[in-house]
């Protein structure tokens, strides 16, 4: 019986690159990603399950051609070994064969070698809870003497992911994530509040704190009141700009744009870079050494799209003005598409975000204190697209919908459906807050190295009345 031979991450791409060359490949990129990951989950009070578990992905890049008759095949799996690894490259190569040239095809990235390619990949445990969980006990029992019911869980994972090619590119980066979503309700389960949180590490996250926020939401809702769909002044917290935000930071593709199938899109023809999408000093800006928000430095695609490209692997990322001062600065755009679209910039995307507005300060507290009437909405979900050239989006409001009435929240009111453009709400918001790190509760789990500001948006569309709860 043959032992299946598990192979270190920096192996398996040394390994693979020899055997695409010997099946004939003008050139090739592998990806090794290694994910360790640890959690908590907890539901009527009681934490009900903790666990770790590790994973690893390959992907196989290979291309065959030269020039502009470059083709480009893509193979991954969840799970390699020694022997599986030819069959994987195989399949690669010869799905670049059978591919008609890349459009996209350019020459791979020139060789940088990371000062720690040969260490071994970084792990995490579910001893990253250590001061988390036991306060994390001490809110579940206040909860209970206090009849009320709290449901949640945490995640915590440590992706160190590893890039060679035949250029001789040999890229190490490590790169923790965490967040926690915790669910209040009350003792008869008519009411219930959702807060999140991200983090890297779990030790900036106060399980009390968010507990106590709760149930402040809780006790809001302890009078509830019917509103009628329409177009209200609303409060949306950092939470709740995410949720938005998000979706327009993913529709920021320049070829999309340039093909006149986004938002962003000129009716003449071409992008709206350079048009002023909102009169007040908004910044959406993307840098990968963020502090607290740091991601991978360097590009990273297991498919051509519209903003990235396989041939873009490991090229360097820097700082990008997406928004600055209120104009469109730039667009995502691949080596290819910036020569498709004419943009004076590479600019791939960046796995985070900071939303901001310039001399902006306070907090979603201060923005109700000076709302004489209107709501606070706490989280949206099922968020979709309605129109990609507005960017209008439907969804519901979830956990939480408050009336505010003299400055002070004063009840729960029923949920709603919404319609509304984040790059519409840009543009007509009449008040913001300070910038700070945000979790959405809609994209979260994906997408969590956000910081967005709470607005206030004088007409926030709620444009019928739902029955979720």
């Amino acid at each position: 019986m043959t032992t299946a031979i598990q192979l270190s991450p920096q192996d398996t791409i040394e390994r693979g690159l020899d055997l695409a060359a010997a099946a004939g490949a003008s050139g090739c990129v592998v990806l090794v990603a290694e994910t360790s990951s640890a959690n908590l989950r907890w539901a009527n009070n009681t934490l009900t399950t903790n666990g770790a578990m590790r994973g690893s992905t390959v992907t196989v890049i290979a291309t065959v051609g030269a020039g502009e008759g470059t083709a480009a095949g893509v193979v991954g799996r969840s799970s390699t070994t020694e022997s599986s690894l030819g069959e994987l490259v195989s399949a690669a190569v010869a799905a670049a064969r059978e591919s008609s040239p890349a459009e996209d095809a350019r020459p791979l990235v020139d060789g940088a070698v990371s000062p720690d390619w040969d260490a071994e990949p970084d792990e995490t445990s579910v001893n990253v809870y250590g001061d988390f969980a036991p306060a994390l006990g001490e809110a579940l029992r206040k909860a209970g003497k206090e009849n009320r019911w709290l449901y949640g869980f945490a995640d915590h994972e440590v992706v160190t992911l590893y890039v060679g090619s035949s250029t001789g590119l040999r890229l190490r980066q490590s790169l923790p994530r965490g967040f926690v979503s915790a669910t209040g309700k009350a003792g008869d389960l008519s009411q219930s509040a959702w807060v999140g949180a991200a983090t890297r590490d779990f030790s900036d996250i106060d399980p009390l704190a968010i507990d106590t926020e709760l149930n402040r939401r809780l006790g809001w809702a302890t009078r509830t009141v019917s509103v009628d769909a329409g177009r209200h002044p609303t409060v949306l917290p950092p939470a709740a700009v995410a949720d938005l935000v998000t979706f327009l930071y993913w529709r920021l593709e320049g070829r999309d744009a340039y093909e006149g199938r986004s938002v962003f899109s000129k009716p003449s023809g071409g992008t709206r870079i350079g048009d002023v999408l909102s009169p007040h000093p908004v910044g959406l800006r993307s840098d990968p050494n963020l502090s607290g928000l740091e991601t991978f430095p360097f590009a990273v695609a297991r498919s051509s799209g519209g903003s990235s490209s396989v041939f873009d692997n490991g090229l360097t990322l820097s700082a990008t003005d997406w928004i600055r001062g209120g104009k469109l600065e730039n667009l995502m755009q691949s080596r290819f598409t910036a020569d498709l679209t004419g943009a004076a910039a590479v600019t791939p995307s960046i796995d985070n975000y900071v939303l901001s507005v310039d001399g902006a300060t306070g907090t979603t507290d201060d923005l109700v204190a000076g709302l004489d009437h209107g709501l606070l909405l706490t989280c949206l979900w099922y968020i979709r697209v309605v129109d990609p050239q507005t960017l209008l989006l439907t969804g519901l409001t979830r956990d939480g919908v408050y009336l505010v009435e003299g400055g002070e929240v004063t009840g729960a009111v029923n949920n709603f459906r919404f319609n509304e453009s984040p790059v519409d709400l840009l543009a007509r918001f009449t008040a913001a807050g300070a910038t700070v790190p945000s979790f959405s509760r809609e994209w979260g789990d994906d997408f969590s190295r956000t910081a967005t500001p709470p607005l206030l948006v004088p007409d926030f569309n709620m444009s019928s009345v739902s029955q979720a709860s």
